[in-house]
């Protein structure tokens, strides 16, 4: 549960946008996506393996042509 520490004259927009980032950084949406399907470790483990050389990739100027 996200608790919004908010002054008596401060503006609900801005408690809004607290709340927002608070949401965000706790990753609770992204922690329902995952529950969502089963994905086997392998399958994982390679999803990252292929990323981090598609970022090194990236960095390197290597673009896939």
């Amino acid at each position: 549960m996200l608790i919004i520490d908010s002054k008596d004259c401060e503006n609900i927009d801005k408690a809004l946008k607290k709340y927002k980032k608070k949401y965000e950084k706790s990753r609770v949406l992204n922690q329902l996506r995952e529950r969502q399907s089963f994905t086997k470790p392998s399958v994982r483990r390679r999803t990252e393996v292929l990323k981090a050389v598609y970022k090194q990739q990236m960095l390197n100027g290597e673009g896939a042509e």
